[in-house]
């Protein structure tokens, strides 16, 4: 899986957007009539963003993440302030270009998320440059249930 450097956007809270927020969680299932309370809002930027002088987004393009749910066009939000520790799913350059990989420093190599690819070794002559640990992926769901029938 792939970062394009033009979809690398920083990410700024220039504004402030409360969205109405319920109180109780969404079944996945039959509705319960007690689900009608909101909580008053919540700002997805200061939900979200941790770190804005540090953060950016990025697009996803590719299946190598598929398994953890990261498909192309997806969104994500990588912080450079976290410090990425094994298993942390990080935005790194491995001999120049922008992937999408598993940290598993304790094999010293990149996983990726999907049977089909094979991990990247880290050499000792291999340069790798971690760009930020993802911290959220932003799926679009729009239009995904056409065709599902029963």
């Amino acid at each position: 899986m792939s970062v394009k450097l033009a979809s690398l956007t920083p990410a700024c809270r220039r504004t402030t957007v409360l969205l109405p927020l319920y109180l109780s969680r969404v079944a996945a299932g039959f509705p319960s009539p007690a689900d009608d309370y909101l909580d008053g809002g919540l700002d997805l930027n200061e939900h979200l963003i941790e770190h804005p002088a540090a953060t950016y987004y990025a697009r996803a393009e590719g299946d190598s993440m598929i398994e953890l749910g990261i498909v192309t066009g997806d969104l994500l939000i990588v912080d450079r302030a976290v410090q990425a520790v094994d298993g942390d799913v990080v935005v790194v350059a491995v001999d120049g270009p922008l992937t999408i990989q598993i940290l598993d420093l304790a094999h010293s190599r990149l996983l990726p998320a999907n049977k089909l690819y094979r991990p990247i070794e880290i050499g000792a002559e291999t340069q790798v440059d971690i760009e930020g640990v993802v911290i959220h992926a932003v799926h679009y769901l729009k239009g995904a249930g056409k065709g599902v029938s029963r």
